[in-house]
């Protein structure tokens, strides 16, 4: 067993309430009315005048989102080449304030979003805390489906997951970069994912196992990667987002949940197959699930 049984079902608890809490987010930017007068899903814009990319074919949008997945792997990768933890901070920073801005303005005014967002993200960065962390990690990836899932289809979406669980299988087992940008990621103190100390500490500094606390000793932390969350939250979402044409508000919410689950017992079971100290690429394993959960979902 990769983790104790207290921290993988701490760890398994917050992925899938990152899940539940990203799909009521996109639920949130799907406007219903017009999509039952139109027949056709229309999502309500993005706050802040912000804009979702243009792709004049969804089926081909997930070629776009793998081509910007690479460039934005090389720019960490020279980051961690040139130790330069400053310039990962700064985009960090911004990438955690417009997704928190964009899950909250789902629910409240808008400028109460983004000084609610505004202040998690500078806790986040200069008063980590692994409350922060966590529930700050469970509203991100809502805000980032929010922008993806209406540019995308069944089919790209399953595409996209194909794409990132062999990636990520290379990424670990072939180059190890998954692992380097995941150390350069602790080192630097801001990590993009969900972070489990054995210990009550507040994040990991030295890669993926291990935490340095105030008393200048090591405890282990579990963690998943923000990647795992998000790509299998706009499967699910896509899926959702379909299901509206079909079927109530809470009837659509409540089978696409399913998807969720089954991602999440795909987690649970690589935790407890997983040795310990050792790397796993997760996504091959969460893409499975996505795709059984949709299975499922059809037959419902």
């Amino acid at each position: 067993m990769k983790h104790t049984l207290k921290v993988t079902v701490a760890l398994v608890s917050f992925f899938l309430m990152s899940q539940l809490v990203g799909l009521l987010i996109i639920n949130q930017y799907i406007d219903h009315e017009k999509s039952i007068e139109k027949k056709e899903i229309i999502m309500k814009p993005l706050p802040y005048n912000i804009e979702r990319p243009e792709v004049e074919n969804q089926s081909t949008s997930f070629i776009y989102i793998s081509v910007s997945i690479f460039i934005g792997t090389i720019l960490v990768l020279l980051l961690v080449k040139f130790n330069k933890p400053l310039i990962w901070k700064i985009w960090f920073f911004a990438t955690v304030w417009l997704t928190l801005a964009i899950a909250f303005a789902a629910f409240i005014n808008n400028i109460i979003a983004a000084v609610l967002a505004l202040a998690l993200s500078i806790l986040k960065l200069y008063k980590p805390h692994i409350i922060i962390q966590n529930i700050s990690e469970v509203f991100i990836y809502g805000g980032l489906a929010a922008i993806f899932v209406p540019i995308i289809n069944l089919f790209a979406a399953s595409m996209l997951l194909i794409v990132i669980s062999i990636y990520d299988f290379i990424a670990v087992y072939k180059t190890g970069h998954m692992i380097q940008m995941a150390k350069f990621q602790s080192k630097s103190k801001v990590f993009a994912g969900l972070v489990i100390p054995y210990e009550k500490v507040k994040i990991p500094t030295e890669g993926k196992s291990l935490k340095t606390s105030a008393q200048g000793k090591k405890s282990k932390v579990a963690v998943l990667g923000g990647g795992d969350i998000g790509f299998t939250l706009i499967f699910a979402g896509v899926v959702m987002k379909d299901l509206m044409l079909k079927e109530t508000i809470l009837a659509g919410f409540l089978k696409t949940s399913v998807i969720p689950v089954f991602v999440s017992i795909a987690l649970l079971i690589l935790l407890i197959k997983g040795q310990e100290n050792k790397f796993y690429p997760a996504m091959p394993v969460l893409s499975l699930g996505c795709l059984l959960g949709y299975l499922v979902v059809l037959f419902i």
